[in-house]
């Protein structure tokens, strides 16, 4: 244990590692490990896309021309599909382009100018607003209500999801509008939300017009063994009496092709009512040709399941080598705790008070780019200023191996001049 040691044993480890250090900042290094991006081998699993759905075949089967306007809300049997994955009925869903996130920031800036079914004014129009950001979370949530006028407030997440006993006192005050939910492999954390956690929030006392953002990002994207369950929130909900409260999104960027892909929301009929209804002036129908080449390159949920058990193996080594480094060089030294997800996209690390950006600062030096300190928080302001975001998803395994070694030495490094200076 760091803390356990001598000042001279401390001193003496500082010099080596500096000298390790300095090494590896002339070795000219350019790795990156900044966002969950899918690696190259992850996007060819999906090029029979590219020749998909073929000349001639432009019907859905209910033969509707896939190439002219229409279908407002999706092809019937794509709302189906993305029904399997959310667990909810075809009717509540409606089909977007290649992006959740699109569909995220549309239904807030919907809410801001015109108000939610339930509610009686629009959000833009009540004065100051607020948003409940469950952090460690992830940025590009926290980016769209920031932008859109939010005052947001962090709430620690736990081992369940977010801390709910914050979230209810928070959600009590009707300038409280909604909040970030990741609720499978969450980023960065990896967790998984609790039974538990998904009927408090159905079930609290809330707002008519708050609303819980419920972004199944990573609803099949499994590498472990363990595939914990994701509550069924929208029918929650709807026992709660409160049908209305929860929009749940997801998408298959991380499936098939990050630029390409086709985007879901699910959410309780007055709900999509309302949101086919601005729909009908924001766009004469979406890209069905690519919900038909993704129908056929997937054919059902079970093809889904078996292509993306084809991903987990791309990504289970990347994740299980940035657990034996960190366990390697790390481990049982008081230094950081991390996380070990059995999908998803992201570790977390968690080192001493006060250290994330300075080391994140040495990292780059060094040649390896990770996620900006404090990212995971709103307003990017990380109030100990200690977790890591590291995203092993994209680069091969020896980026990884250099990338992760350069870290952990950046970690202990500043975690022993913390130490020193403060003895």
């Amino acid at each position: 244990m760091l803390h356990d040691d001598s000042r001279e044993t401390l001193k003496a480890r500082e010099d080596a590692l500096q000298q390790r250090y300095e090494a590896a900042s002339k070795a000219g290094l350019s790795l990156d490990m900044t966002r969950g991006k899918p690696a190259p081998e992850q996007l060819d699993l999906a090029d029979p896309l590219l020749g998909l759905p073929g000349a001639g075949q432009f019907h859905d089967q209910d033969n509707t021309d896939c190439r002219n306007y229409g279908g407002i809300d999706g092809l019937p049997a794509m709302k189906q599909f993305f029904a399997d994955i959310l667990g909810c009925r075809r009717e509540d869903v409606v089909v977007g382009g290649n992006s959740s996130l699109t569909l995220m920031h549309d239904a807030v800036a919907r809410a801001v100018l015109f108000g939610v079914p339930g509610g009686d004014t629009p959000w833009g129009q009540q004065g100051t607003v607020r948003f409940l950001c469950p952090a460690p979370g992830y940025d590009r949530h926290f980016e769209i209500t920031g932008h859109l006028g939010f005052e947001l407030v962090n709430v620690e997440m736990t081992e369940d999801g977010p801390d709910m006993d914050h979230v209810e006192t928070l959600a009590a005050d009707p300038s409280v509008k909604g909040v970030w939910c990741v609720p499978r492999y969450s980023n960065p954390t990896g967790i998984t939300y609790s039974e538990s956690v998904a009927q408090r929030l159905a079930t609290m006392d809330a707002a008519p017009d708050f609303r819980i953002f419920w972004d199944n990002a990573y609803a099949e994207h499994h590498f472990g063994e363990q595939r914990q369950p994701v509550p069924n929130i929208l029918t929650a909900c709807r026992d709660a009496g409160n049908p209305d409260r929860v929009l749940m999104f997801t998408s298959t960027s991380k499936m098939t092709m990050a630029g390409a892909g086709v985007s879901a929301m699910a959410a309780s009929p007055a709900n999509i009512e309302d949101t086919r209804r601005h729909l009908l002036v924001q766009t004469i129908g979406p890209d069905k040709l690519n919900q038909l080449r993704h129908l056929a390159f997937f054919g059902n949920i079970d093809g889904l399941r078996s292509h993306m058990a084809r991903v987990g193996e791309i990504l289970k080594p990347k994740f299980a080598l940035v657990q034996e480094i960190l366990e390697r060089d790390l481990g049982g030294k008081g230094i950081a705790t991390w996380s070990n997800p059995s999908g998803g996209y992201f570790v977390s690390v968690t080192g001493p008070d006060d250290c994330a950006r300075p080391v994140i600062e040495m990292a780059a030096q060094a040649g390896v780019k990770l996620t900006p300190a404090g990212a995971p928080f709103a307003y990017g302001l990380d109030p100990q200023n200690r977790i890591i975001r590291l995203a092993p998803s994209f680069p091969p395994l020896a980026d990884i191996r250099q990338a992760m070694e350069i870290f952990t030495l950046c970690l202990e490094l500043a975690a022993i001049r913390q130490r020193l200076a403060s003895t």
